[in-house]
């Protein structure tokens, strides 16, 4: 399905989406951009550094994987916290207070003396986390009118950026200098405190919405429903491949050296992926987006069952599902304008299935076996093309 060349439709009058005041001077949009880079690299850090955390606290595995757990966990506290102060707070206030609290917490975290300090630093730090990637992803949702989806691909490509540079960092410079990073990248986001003149402090509020129990406010809620579900599904399908794509590929007969390259390479594409759409959010719906990315990830799934084409399935399945979170976002707005807390409840839905997806699937493969994670996650793919169906035939064009 795609849209009517722009030269055949219809001309209408400019929505308010499309008439919205700029939010953001240049200098905000590329501290932001810079912002959710550190983001990126603050999530992707806890990994590397486990091997030194166990050796410093004496910790096994799983403890030291509390670490980014209760990250999420922040992250999850931090969207819903600076949710109920959107709109009654000013932006500024709201972003600059979580730069400090990433900062504070990612040096606490380097200076903690002991386990439990070092966890509530993580848990401080993830507040911060969840305030700068809902407070940016609303903003920018609705901060540049038509180009909106565009610009949040290009916001959410430099979260992929920093995604893969963190690791990097840590692997150039070892895994027991790891407070060292910590606390470089809290002094990092000290700098971006100064460009937050660049954004506008209070953003127009939509009227309130239809009275509860009216046929309105049902439909409004299952919207918000299918919405919630397909960022669920879709970014369990995302840490589902980036968990178990290693083992999947060993087990089917890989060697460890190649799963690790594929893995990376998955994850590069989701970065890729999120600016090649960025000039086809131009020409094409958010709709059409979604739908083809739903039915890409399905088909590059049902394909990484085969040996040979696993670790190209992958990476295609990187490249499909790169635009579906940046790019339901003004969808959702649109779809729901007068639900003010609609983006917090995606986006935390987002987070807290990035955390079950990992033992959520492990206990599915208990019951069949790590050969069947592609069928696994196809079927998970096509209730997601099913959901965006839905939504499509719900909501206004």
């Amino acid at each position: 399905m795609t849209d009517r060349p722009l030269a055949q439709r219809t001309p209408t009058p400019p929505s308010a989406a499309e008439t919205a005041p700029t939010l953001f001077s240049t200098a905000a949009v590329v501290a932001s951009c810079t912002g959710f880079m550190l983001i990126g690299a603050l999530q992707a850090l806890y990994g590397p550094a486990i091997p030194a955390l166990r050796h410093e606290y004496g910790l096994s595995p799983s403890t030291a994987g509390l670490a980014l757990s209760a990250h999420f966990v922040g992250g999850v506290a931090g969207v819903l916290l600076f949710d109920r102060l959107y709109g009654r707070t000013g932006n500024r206030s709201i972003l600059g207070t979580s730069y400090l609290l990433m900062a504070a917490g990612a040096a606490g975290f380097a200076l903690a003396p002991n386990w439990p300090l070092a966890l509530t630093a993580s848990l401080l730090a993830g507040l911060g986390f969840g305030g700068i990637d809902y407070g940016l992803n609303q903003l920018f949702a609705v901060g540049f009118g038509r180009r909106s989806t565009a610009m949040l691909n290009i916001l959410n490509a430099h979260f992929g950026i920093g995604a893969i540079l963190g690791p990097a960092l840590i692997g150039a410079v070892g895994a027991d200098h790891y407070p060292a990073i910590f606390l470089a990248f809290a002094l990092a986001n000290l700098p971006l405190l100064l460009c937050l003149r660049g954004v506008r402090d209070h953003t127009p509020q939509p009227t309130e919405g239809p009275r509860s129990d009216t046929p309105a406010t049902h439909a409004l809620r299952s919207v918000l429903a299918v919405f919630v579900v397909l960022y669920v599904l879709h970014v369990g399908i995302e840490a589902g491949v980036g968990g178990w794509e290693p083992t999947h590929l060993e087990t089917v007969g890989y060697g460890a050296g190649i799963a690790a390259t594929a893995t990376s390479v998955y994850w590069l594409m989701m970065t890729v992926g999120r600016f090649l759409v960025v000039p086809l959010t131009l020409r094409f719906s958010a709709q059409t987006i979604i739908t083809a990315s739903c039915a890409g990830m399905t088909a590059c799934l049902l394909l990484a069952a085969v040996p040979n084409l696993a670790p190209y399935a992958y990476a295609g399945v990187g490249l499909f599902i790169a635009p579906i979170f940046p790019t339901g976002l003004p969808w959702l707005n649109r779809a729901a304008p007068r639900a003010r807390r609609a983006g917090a409840l995606v986006i935390a839905a987002s987070m807290v299935g990035g955390v079950a997806a990992g033992p959520a699937l492990g206990k599915v493969i208990e019951w069949s076996s790590v050969t069947a994670v592609p069928l696994l996650l196809a079927a998970v793919s096509a209730t997601c093309l099913a959901a965006t169906r839905w939504l499509i035939r719900a909501t206004p064009r």
